[in-house]
């Protein structure tokens, strides 16, 4: 498998792909007809070189996507509650005089110029309590529960309550997949995210972007976002437990979460690298090192339907010229053989 560096993640009705400085949104409108939006992005990474350095780029690399994702995730939500405004002004106003429509259609620009003014704000917003939301689920929660069985059981060693801790930090990641696996709206959006995965492995295996060789593709792949989670989730298990061994044992518990808190930068870095080598790489120690990953995809993709594959392969194509990459990669080997 030759990686071709472009990934994507699932949106509302729809698929979001990236590829270097571009990215497209195509969403299956409630009209059924695809709509694609292609956006240039530039990152903190490539603006500034120095940051791209290894275990630092992972940080800002994160946070883009993730501004990205909720930014996608937005627009294509938007074309859903157009809908509603739509049947909304079907019943109440399809009798308006041509000058009260201007005037309304002003109104209308004022609050959008309005809106975009604070988008920014609000994006930023938005990320943060999310990235917060995942701090205290899945660092500070545990923490806690860790700290709560000490008092119990009476146990002193740092190292014995960090080991606790962590047992208790993945079944707290496990749980909250299957949970949410099993609610209606989100198992759809998992679909898109198999179709998503599904275009990727066609061409990164060298068929044909289409139809039928997306369907038989794989809906897993080693560069998932829920790999990187898992990643995510054993680092720093494995991080608190040897911080735990040096930090003294009468040490109180708000340093030790200070600790734990101040080491996730460091975290996120180390798993993004892992999950960068585990993308470009078919050995059999990263094989290994990617198969809890790749299980946990069980839960979080799900087999799509036709025409979501559609949407999958129209977010491909407008970032991405898969018959250039296919020519490159396949056709010559095929040649030498």
């Amino acid at each position: 498998m030759k990686s071709s560096g472009i990934g994507g993640q699932a949106v509302l009705e729809g698929i979001m792909m990236r590829n270097g400085g571009k990215y497209a949104v195509a969403v299956r409108k409630p009209d059924k007809e695809i709509i694609i939006d292609v956006q240039e992005h530039v990152g903190l990474t490539e603006k500034y070189k120095f940051l791209n350095v290894p275990f630092i780029r992972g940080v800002f690399k994160f946070a883009e996507s993730l501004t990205i994702g909720i930014k996608t995730l937005t627009y294509s939500a938007e074309f859903f509650e157009e809908e509603d405004e739509d049947k909304k002004s079907e019943v109440t106003g399809n009798e308006l005089e041509n000058d009260t429509v201007e005037k309304c259609q002003s109104e209308e620009n004022k609050k959008e110029e309005k809106n975009s003014k604070l988008e920014s704000v609000l994006m930023g917003f938005t990320v943060l309590i999310s990235v917060l939301f995942s701090v205290g689920l899945f660092i500070v929660l545990p923490f806690f529960i860790g700290e709560f069985f000490r008092k119990i059981v009476g146990i002193e060693s740092n190292t014995a309550i960090a080991i606790f801790e962590g047992f208790a930090r993945i079944l707290i990641f496990v749980l909250y997949l299957v949970l949410i696996s099993k609610m209606k709206d989100i198992q759809r959006t998992f679909m898109y995210h198999g179709a998503e995965h599904k275009c990727i492995n066609c061409i990164e295996h060298g068929l044909e972007l289409n139809v039928e060789n997306v369907k038989k593709s794989s809906r897993l792949h080693k560069r998932c976002g829920t790999s990187f989670l898992l990643f995510v989730v054993v680092i720093s298990i494995i991080s608190f437990i040897i911080v735990s061994a040096i930090i003294p044992e009468a040490s109180t518990g708000w340093l030790k979460l200070v600790v734990r808190l101040a080491l996730i930068p460091i975290i996120a870095g180390i798993s993004f690298e892992i999950l960068r080598l585990a993308g470009n790489s078919d050995g059999k120690i990263i094989g290994l090192l990617s198969m809890p990953g790749m299980l946990l995809q069980r839960l979080t993709t799900i087999e799509p339907e036709d025409d979501m594959i559609e949407v999958g392969i129209a977010s491909v194509e407008a970032i991405f010229d898969w018959k250039k990459y296919l020519a490159e990669n396949f056709e010559e080997k095929s040649d030498e053989v």
